[in-house]
């Protein structure tokens, strides 16, 4: 009797283990998007890498580096301290030994202004500038007579990329990366009446063939290309408005890119169902949460579902969950290990709560 309660104890315990689906295949891609640290900060945020997303079984992180990276082929660009290769390679080590896949980013085309800053870019190259009549130090709070959120640069004019393009090449060298974020949400500024050169062009026109001329440049070089999935999408008619879609005639861009670009569709307020939409239009696409973590969970939880309720082709587009961070590392990092430490309440701090919500969802299905 004995003998025969130990068999079918094996029996089932092994057929239970043959069933279970492992983290990786519930969710293959589990990210953080993140700002680059700064130098100082260095040393905080391997132990963050190390002693957070490790355990917790991310894969994927994407570092906002923009131009806090001492460039040699355009070291006009270069923030104040900048990330030397040394510090980058730190990083890069640590990754490549955890296998988390690591993918820099520079904002292209929109993100080219904050409030009354302008960034490197048109700071130093203005003529590449889609509205240069609008004055970035005459910036109030949204909305304004301008429409200006962040500036654009004319994805039109004959010099720009070549600038663009050895300041990313540069960055996924070094970063010794097969992929490259590019960013491209709320471009606002695109085909603009005042641009000699995009005035009276389609606006979906436009802003595909900007991605795909950074998709061709990158996959030359092997590498993929990831962007923010807002302005593929149709504000009005899915009621996301101007933020989490486009108001401006860009979404019919969606049929016309390439199909390996890979879609990051972020939503913060509502775990909206678009990256079904993405899935269905033949791109690879993760969903993108932020400071709500009821919110977070459930684009994990159901990114999860989507994948097993969907056809095999759709559920391996549907390829998982990337947390989005949007304060600077140093600060968040101050607020995450003061949440995590119980330090202060977790209500104080959204952003710190939020991703410690997505590392317990994480943990969960990694067991």
């Amino acid at each position: 009797m004995k003998r025969t309660l130990f068999l079918f104890l094996a029996v089932f315990a092994a057929l239970f283990s043959a069933s279970a689906e492992s983290i990786d295949e519930l969710l293959p891609v589990r990210g953080l998007a993140i700002e680059a640290p700064k130098p100082d900060g260095m040393n905080d945020f391997l132990k963050f890498i190390e002693g957070d997303l490790v355990p917790a079984h991310f894969n994927l992180l994407i570092l906002r580096v923009d131009w806090n990276y001492a460039y040699e082929t355009h070291p006009e660009l270069r923030d104040e301290n900048p990330l030397t290769k040394e510090d980058v390679k730190r990083i890069v080590n640590v990754c490549r030994f955890r296998g988390i896949r690591l993918v820099p980013q520079i904002n292209l085309l929109g993100h080219q202004s904050w409030a009354k800053q302008t960034h490197a870019l048109l700071r130093e190259y203005p003529q590449f500038d889609e509205t240069p009549s609008v004055q970035t130090e005459n910036y109030t709070e949204w909305p304004n007579p301008d429409g200006l959120y962040c500036k654009s640069y004319c994805p039109l004019h004959p010099d720009v990329h070549k600038v663009v393009f050895d300041v990313v090449d540069e960055l996924c060298d070094v970063f010794e990366t097969d992929a490259f974020h590019a960013g491209m949400d709320e471009v606002f500024y695109i085909g603009m009446d005042e641009c000699p050169r995009c005035k009276g062009r389609d606006k979906a026109e436009l802003f595909a063939g900007e991605v795909e001329l950074i998709r061709n440049h990158l996959a030359g070089k092997g590498r993929q290309l990831m962007i923010w999935g807002d302005r593929l999408l149709d504000g009005r008619t899915t009621g996301l408005g101007e933020w989490e879609a486009s108001y401006n005639n860009t979404w019919p861009a969606i049929d016309r890119i390439p199909k390996d670009v890979f879609i990051c569709d972020w939503h913060y307020e509502r775990a909206d169902l678009t990256g079904v939409y993405f899935a269905t239009k033949g791109l690879s696409v993760a969903s993108c949460g932020y400071r709500d973590p009821t919110v977070c969970e459930q684009q994990i939880r159901d990114m999860v579902r989507f994948r097993k309720q969907s056809a095999p082709e759709t559920a391996a587009r549907l390829q998982g969950y990337i947390h989005t961070v949007w304060s600077g590392a140093g600060q968040f990092l101050r607020r995450f290990n003061a949440v995590k430490n119980a330090e202060e309440p977790n209500e104080r701090f959204t952003e710190a709560h939020a991703l410690q919500t997505v590392i317990a969802t994480f943990t969960d299905l990694g067991r």
